[in-house]
C-alpha cells in the first residue's frame, strides 16, 4: 500500500481523534515507512462484531451463574477472555481443579486462600468474586 492509500476512516475506537495507529506503507522511493492512520472502517466493524459476540457470551454465562448452573468463576473467566487452562497457569491450580471450581456446589466450599488466588488473578476482592 502506498503512503497516500493508508486508510483514514474516522470511525469507532479511534473516533476521538486523539489516538492513531501505526501502519506501514511504501513511500515515493518504494521504501517502507510508518504512517499514522485514524482507522479503517472494515477493521472497526469486525472488532465491533467480535466484541458483541464476547458480550453476548458473557451475558449467557452470567445468566447461568444467576440460575445456579455455574460458579461466578465462569463469569469472570469469560469476561477476561480466559480459558480454564490459562486460569490454571495463573493460579497454579491444576486445570481439573479449575474446572471443578466452576461448579457452584464446589465453589461454595472453597477456602479463603483459594478464593483469594482467583480474586487476585481477576483483580477483584473476594466479595466481588462471589458476585456477578
Amino acid at each position: 500500500m502506498n503512503v497516500n492509500e493508508v486508510p483514514q476512516d474516522d470511525e469507532g475506537i479511534l473516533k476521538a481523534g486523539k489516538t492513531r495507529e501505526v501502519c506501514y506503507a511504501t513511500d515515493a522511493n518504494g521504501n517502507y515507512t510508518q504512517v499514522l492512520s485514524l482507522g479503517w472502517k472494515p477493521k472497526y466493524d469486525a472488532m465491533r462484531q467480535a466484541w458483541e459476540q464476547v458480550n453476548e457470551k458473557t451475558e449467557e454465562i452470567r445468566i447461568q451463574v444467576l440460575q445456579g448452573k455455574l460458579s461466578s468463576i465462569a463469569y469472570y473467566l469469560e469476561k477476561n477472555l480466559m480459558t480454564p487452562a490459562l486460569l490454571a497457569q495463573y493460579t497454579g491450580f491444576a486445570r481439573w481443579r479449575v474446572k471443578r471450581h466452576l461448579k457452584p456446589a464446589v465453589f461454595k466450599k472453597l477456602k479463603l486462600e483459594v478464593l483469594q488466588k482467583y480474586a487476585e488473578v481477576f483483580n477483584l476482592s473476594v466479595e466481588e468474586l462471589k458476585q456477578v
